[in-house]
């Protein structure tokens, strides 16, 4: 089978129906992911059944309706090749996205797929996390902050939490060590702004691996002094 075969097979097995459009969307994606693999580190996955589960599926599992309302405002916070947000904005083309990476070739990277996926209301740009929700047009600004593969809890809710709106949503994609994570993460969440934590299991096809996606809602603004200078959150997480 061919890539848009695989995804559209794995797709369906997870309960996503993905239109034609969708899986041609998906297929130039992969197409620029493995030709800009050559020449930057992007990713270690490159086979097309792996790529369609582990990245294109897996960013789709933490889509819910429950958290990301129709037109929600969607930053992506350490996106790297684009997981989860360019996912997620191809299946939901209605959110308008931003893609926030600390490395500027990614980033370069990422606008060529938003150009050529003729993907609108996505903006990438080139900042730490720490910079930039900082920044007063980013700072609580998003109805949903989402990360994977970035850092454990308690150092990716002091990055991702900060950007998100009071009664907006923190949703992070976590792997086996997500009930440790839930635990060390618990205070962390609390200092900044978030209420319990949810984690919803997830089951990829042809996988057996535990995963889960982690959904926190801000109940309170993040204090001013949050989040810490570069470097401080991952030395001394909450």
């Amino acid at each position: 089978m061919n890539f848009q075969e695989y995804l559209k097979d794995a797709a369906e097995q997870y309960g996503l129906v993905l239109t034609n459009r969708m899986l041609q969307q998906f297929d130039t994606y992969f197409q620029l992911l493995t030709e800009w693999n050559e020449r930057i580190n992007l990713t270690a996955i490159t086979e097309p059944k792996e790529v369609a589960i582990k990245h294109m599926v897996d960013s789709l599992s933490c889509w819910n309706d429950k958290y990301f309302p129709p037109g929600a405002s969607v930053i992506d916070v350490g996106t790297g090749a684009g997981f989860p947000g360019i996912p997620l904005k191809i299946f939901r083309p209605d959110i308008r996205l931003t893609l926030l990476d600390s490395l500027n070739k990614r980033v370069k990277f990422l606008q060529e797929v938003a150009d050529r996926l003729e993907l609108d209301c996505v903006q990438c740009v080139h900042l730490r996390a720490e910079e930039g929700a900082r920044q007063p047009l980013l700072r609580e600004k998003f109805d949903v902050a989402v990360s994977r593969a970035v850092a454990r809890l308690p150092v990716l809710a002091e990055y991702c939490m900060p950007f998100v709106k009071v009664n907006g949503y923190f949703v992070a994609l976590k792997g086996m060590k997500y009930a440790e994570e839930v635990a060390e993460g618990a205070n962390a969440v609390k200092v900044l702004g978030g209420s319990s934590i949810k984690s919803v299991p997830v089951k990829l096809p042809y996988l057996d691996d535990k995963r889960a996606v982690l959904y926190i809602r801000k109940v309170r603004a993040t204090p001013k002094s949050y989040p810490r200078k570069a470097g401080i959150p991952e030395k001394n997480p909450l």
